[in-house]
């Protein structure tokens, strides 16, 4: 058997059921007053991850062996995915959705970085090409994923500011 094809497979399996579960948490946070900032720039998000697991079942040969060292560190990776979403429990989406009257979350990796779900994904997109060589696509996906992420990580400091005690910085 491949490990390519069950790989991207258990991939793409984790990030529907995890769509499902954010869009869950979107609707309770939503009828609890939340508010989304950034909305224009989620569907490059999907696209991105959609296209990244393409790219791998398309362009790299389903028998290519997998080199255990960055196929060991994405199965890290997901337990590090784990951890941020129960730490957020039921203020984590894939959305940026932002309660006014919520306290930040400072449990769990939160504790040590303000974007934690951001460096395993950045890790990740990286990470599972390098497991089957895809050089190319590792880089190619990382700087698509870097400039994304860059543009939501203003756009998400900027909306929990006020939650921080800070002006929001200027949106530019």
């Amino acid at each position: 058997m491949s490990v390519l094809p069950v790989a991207v497979a258990l991939i793409a399996l984790e990030r529907l059921i995890e769509l499902c579960h954010a869009a869950r948490n979107t609707r309770a946070l939503k009828a609890r007053g939340a508010v989304e900032a950034g909305a224009a720039h989620y569907p490059l998000f999907v696209l991105l991850h959609a296209a990244w697991l393409g790219a791998l079942l398309a362009f790299v040969p389903w028998d290519t062996p997998p080199n255990w060292f960055w196929l060991g560190l994405m199965i890290a990776l997901q337990v590090m995915r784990l951890w941020v979403i129960l730490s957020l429990g039921p203020y984590w989406t894939t959305r940026i959705v932002t309660l006014p009257e919520a306290p930040l979350v400072r449990r769990g990796p939160y504790r040590f970085f303000r974007h934690p779900n951001y460096a395993v994904v950045t890790a990740e997109i990286a990470a599972l090409p390098l497991a089957f060589g895809a050089y190319a696509i590792a880089v190619a996906f990382s700087l698509a994923n870097l400039a994304l992420l860059a543009w939501r990580v203003r756009i998400e400091d900027r909306a929990l500011a006020s939650r921080r005690g800070i002006a929001a910085p200027p949106v530019g």
